[in-house]
């Protein structure tokens, strides 16, 4: 804010020193009417007012035509100024330009002609008033277009009417320029606070869209906040995730590049090298940016540049050979016929400007005659570097002479060239924009009827509300000052002769929703002339079942593809994280998808199921058949010795056993759960209950041959079924308990085995099972303390030793049980379970029934009472 103070404060006070000495002096209105400007090839004739001017700078216009409002412009006609060495002992000389002539921005100054010629020429926009234009050539300097923007304060032309006062007419209205940003920032700083508007037809730095910093400054040509979020999208849709980055040392590269790597971070671009460069750099310099984009890896590069750079460091690049590279370009060079000499370049694709047609323009260029040319020093310059003559003998120096045969019809220039109308167009707008400004500012009524007040001056904010359509093409702006950003998608294809043509071959549309945007309808030819998509990463893609590691010290692009850990998956390219498999699930061999687990269970087709369950029927069969036995012998005196109702209880109870184990066989159920435990619970009990009663029975019987016992009264047959019953019915009441309170349940078992699903029945309560476990072992050692006590006694046949060796089996059997049913995992907790239920019942019937069995069979002579009672 201080600057511009400062700024205005200078230059008012330095035109009211020139106003004031013009008058003090009393200079003559013929010396006031010397035109410091140069009259061009389409320069009007001058007004039959007198007019005085200020004389306030030595810097002439390239073209300039008188009116009634002044339009300015700012165009890089040339590309350097020359270096001048100051000693201080004289005063220096103004800057002058150098090199050749640009001829790219000589058809734009002439675009902004063709454009003010045809508003003048009609009757409808700005009757009665005629447009004018003063044209410079700000050489791409900073300092020049600085000098220039004072240039445009400092023509406040005063025209004197005879009998009237001096008006505001033929003051400079608006400016048109520059085309590159840095030059539009200095120049937008100067002017915006005299109120002068800046349009510019190809300034797209994306700070010039802060209207606290430049209130005044408009554009034709989209931001390049838009065209850098479209590269993003570009870069992202083919696939490429390393890239290099190229970029002009000046604001419309550096803030170009830093809003496409932003974007482009937010699409998971990451960028190899990013190097700028500016064309006075020394030659080191851009030769040490195009070794970098040798040497690199990334095969996609991103230029954001100006024409004028990108042709120095293509110069530097075609030097020697390099690897092939896919270009990616901003708008600003990739439409630039001038660069297709370098055939690296083939296979180039950017955004440009949409092409666009202006009638009567291409005839407008052309139509350029030797005696117009002759009288202007500019064209003068272009005539000569384009036919390699001299107009001028005295300078001819071994050249030839122009004679005006010359044809510019036969030229093939930029200036010539309008097959792509595209920054042309822009200053064509630009100028029409600032005619319907001033139209809706001055004017009042439509066509014929308007009347305008000349002496009305031009306010930025009627720009704002413009909105018109010149050849098919709208044009309004935002409140940014920016137009609608549609870009073409453009590819530098080679043709059958070798040649290298910019083909359009799709759109981009930012006003369209996201993801709608690019629209693609022709097939893009890559670098090398490939059809196919060129891949630039920096690490290939992770297929599924692996995962991205990223590499220590580089960017996340670069990664190591690793094998996802046990029990997790990745089901997508470049995962960046394996997901665990569901518990019920497990990774497949190639850990790309979860598939279910097996499950397992002790089912009727496993070996050992069919095994156990053939031991299982097989002692139900035995049991039976020894019941059989009894049965058909139960007279016999080995059978009534043995308290045959006993006997049969046990036997019923002992088949009961057997069939028991087949229930813990097959996949688990609430009820198969709560039957096994409990079945083989209450069957158990009643069997080791029967034992016991047989055993007290022994012990009471001989008990009872003592002189004066009666004991046997005591326990008659039915004590013996009560005490069978009781203690039954324990087991029974217990079962009943642990089934109401926590019954068993069919669970399904995750964490016994990582690659499996192991189906069983959950206890419910511990407790409960334990309680079962502990009572039939209870009945167990009581059962075997008395089968003990009565191992000695005098009978030939003695029972009680018969029941000590199936209740020594029984206990050594369940004893064993507990650590090998706790440390048995998945089905073999079920096998063991089934194993000791099989292997005690085996004891039981081999060491109770089968030596009576045996006698009863095999040794009839023995089946007698006397035998019986016949002592050892």
């Amino acid at each position: 804010m201080a600057v511009s103070v400062l700024l205005i404060g200078l230059v008012s006070a330095l035109c009211l020193f020139q106003l004031n000495s013009v008058f003090a002096l009393g200079v003559s209105l013929d010396s006031l009417n010397q035109r410091s400007s140069f009259t061009g090839a389409w320069a009007g004739t001058e007004a039959s007012s007198v007019k005085c001017k200020l004389q306030g700078s030595t810097h002439l216009p390239a073209f300039s035509m008188d009116g009634d409002f002044i339009i300015g412009g700012a165009f890089s006609l040339h590309s350097y100024t020359q270096t001048v060495s100051h000693d201080y002992t004289i005063m220096p000389e103004p800057v002058r330009c150098k090199g050749s002539i640009n001829a790219d921005e000589l058809q734009l100054s002439h675009a902004m002609v063709f454009a003010i010629e045809e508003i003048n020429n009609n009757t409808e926009l700005l009757p009665g008033i005629r447009l004018g234009y003063q044209i410079y050539d700000s050489c791409a300097s900073v300092s020049m277009t600085v000098h220039l923007a004072f240039q445009f304060l400092n023509s406040l032309d005063l025209v004197f009417h005879t009998g009237k006062n001096c008006s505001q007419s033929g003051m400079v209205m608006a400016v048109v320029g520059e085309s590159g940003s840095t030059p539009s920032i200095s120049m937008s700083r100067i002017i915006s606070p005299f109120n002068i508007p800046q349009v510019s037809p190809s300034a797209t730095c994306a700070c010039l869209s802060d209207k606290q910093q430049y209130p005044r400054f408009f554009r034709t040509i989209p931001s390049d906040q838009f065209q850098a979020g479209a590269l993003a999208k570009l870069v992202k849709q083919f696939g490429w995730t390393w890239i290099g980055a190229v970029r002009s040392d000046t604001d419309y590269g550096n803030n170009g590049m830093a809003s496409f790597l932003e974007a482009a971070k937010k699409e998971g671009i990451c960028v190899e090298y990013s190097v700028s460069f500016y064309r006075t750099h020394p030659h080191s310099r851009i030769q040490k940016v195009a070794d970098v984009i040798r040497s690199s890896t990334s095969m996609v590069v991103v230029a954001f540049a100006p024409s004028g750079d990108m042709r120095i460091l293509l110069a530097e690049l075609s030097r020697e050979p390099f690897p092939p590279r896919q270009w990616i370009g901003s708008e600003s060079w990739v439409t630039n016929p001038g660069l297709r000499k370098y055939s690296f370049l083939a296979g180039t694709i950017g955004f440009g400007i949409q092409k666009s047609v202006i009638p009567g323009f291409r005839n407008f260029l052309l139509n350029l005659s030797f005696a117009q040319v002759a009288v202007s020093p500019l064209l003068t310059e272009f005539w000569e570097d384009s036919f390699n003559c001299t107009i001028k003998e005295s300078d001819s120096a071994g050249k030839k002479v122009c004679n005006g045969t010359e044809d510019i019809k036969t030229l093939q220039t930029p200036y010539t060239d309008t097959s792509q109308l595209r920054i042309s167009n822009m200053v064509y707008k630009a100028v029409y924009a600032i005619a319907h400004a001033i139209h809706n500012a001055l004017c009042q009524g439509r066509n014929v009827t308007a009347q305008c007040d000349k002496l009305t001056k031009l306010q930025s904010k009627k720009l704002k509300k413009v909105n018109f359509s010149r050849n098919g093409y709208d044009v309004s702006f935002d409140t940014n000052g920016d137009p609608v950003a549609i870009y073409e998608l453009v590819n530098w294809q080679k043709t059958m002769a070798g040649i290298t043509d910019i083909v359009t071959v799709g759109l981009y549309d930012a006003s369209l929703p996201e993801g709608q945007e690019f629209q693609i309808n022709r097939n893009i030819i890559w670098m090398e002339g490939s059809t196919e998509v060129p891949v630039s990463v920096c690490s290939g893609s992770c297929p599924p079942g692996t995962r991205k590691v990223l590499q220590k010290g580089k960017p996340i692009c670069c990664y190591d593809c690793t094998a996802c850990p046990e029990g997790e998956i990745s089901n997508t390219t470049d995962s960046a994280d394996c997901l665990p498999c569901h518990m019920e699930f497990q990774p497949n061999a190639k850990r790309d998808t979860c598939i279910p687990k097996p499950i397992e269970f002790l089912s009727f087709q496993d070996i050992l199921g069919i095994i156990l369950a053939t031991f299982s029927v097989l002692g139900a069969c035995l049991t039976i058949i020894t019941t059989a036995i009894f049965l058909r012998h139960r007279t016999s005196p080995i059978v009534r010795a043995n308290n045959s109702e006993l006997s049969f209880l046990l036997l019923i109870s002992l088949t009961l056993c057997f069939l028991c184990s087949i229930t813990f066989i097959g996949a688990p159920s609430e009820w198969s759960c709560m039957l096994r435990h409990t079945a083989f619970g209450i069957t158990f009990v009643l069997c080791i209950s029967c034992v016991l009663g047989k055993t007290i029975v022994v012990l009471m019987a001989f008990k009872a041959r003592l002189p004066g016992s009666n004991v046997m009264k005591w326990f008659g047959p039915p004590q013996q079924r009560m005490t069978v019953m009781s203690f039954t019915f324990i087991q029974v009441l217990i079962c009943t308990i642990w089934l109401v309170v926590s019954p068993p349940v069919p669970i399904k078992n995750l964490t016994a085995y990582k690659e499996k699903i192991i189906l069983e029945c959950a206890l419910g309560s511990a407790v409960g099972f334990w309680a079962v476990l502990g009572y039939i072992g209870l009945l167990a050692s009581f059962c075997f303390v008395l089968a003990v006590l009565a191992r000695k006694l005098p009978d030939n046949f003695n029972e009680a030793k018969l029941i000590t060796f199936s209740m020594l089996i029984f206990c050594a059997v369940w004893i064993t049980f507990i650590p090998a049913y706790v440390s048995s995992p998945g089905k073999f907790t079920v096998v063991v379970e089934i194993f000791a239920i099989l292997a005690s019942s085996f004891g039981l019937i081999m060491c109770i029934f089968a030596p009576k069995c045996f006698i009863i069979l095999f040794k009839p002579e023995k089946n007698t009472k006397k035998y019986l009672m016949c002592k050892n």
